[in-house]
């Protein structure tokens, strides 16, 4: 195979999976405030009651859903995981903390939902595969 041919493919490969990588990217580039304990990811965790075991318990959430993005053949079961994270981090934000954290603009609050997104998008993507393995778990639990 010349490099002409596979050149394409990679190319497609790449953008196949971008969504993916930008989502584990996102949830990567976090972790490091969450496991530092910065003051604001501190402040978010105090906030809502659960510091400091609710920010390193999502920020080890996180972190596996990001692996799980990034490995092909289990990225639609971290977009799921990471999807029901992002919810409850929209929700919170909704509810108790408010879009904007201690002046950032609403950053926190858009990566969420760019998380959110890009997560269901693997899920669209992955949906037979996400059928496929609800369908043989079903069959699975009815032995």
């Amino acid at each position: 195979m010349s490099p002409s041919t596979s050149s394409p493919s990679r190319s497609r490969m790449l953008l196949r999976r971008l969504p993916d990588l930008a989502a584990a990217v996102i949830l990567l580039q976090t972790l490091f405030f969450k496991f530092t304990a910065a003051p604001e990811s501190v402040y978010i965790f105090t906030t809502l009651g659960i510091e400091p075991y609710g920010r390193i318990g999502s920020g080890v959430a996180e972190l596996c859903a990001a692996v799980l993005l990034l490995l092909p053949y289990t990225a639609w079961l971290g977009a799921l995981l990471a999807l029901g994270i992002m919810g409850g981090a929209m929700l919170s934000h909704l509810t108790v903390l408010g879009v904007e954290v201690q002046g950032d603009g609403g950053t926190l609050f858009m990566l969420a939902i760019a998380v959110a997104l890009l997560s269901l998008w693997v899920l669209y993507r992955e949906r037979q595969v996400v059928g496929a393995t609800c369908v043989n778990l079903r069959e699975r639990l009815r032995r």
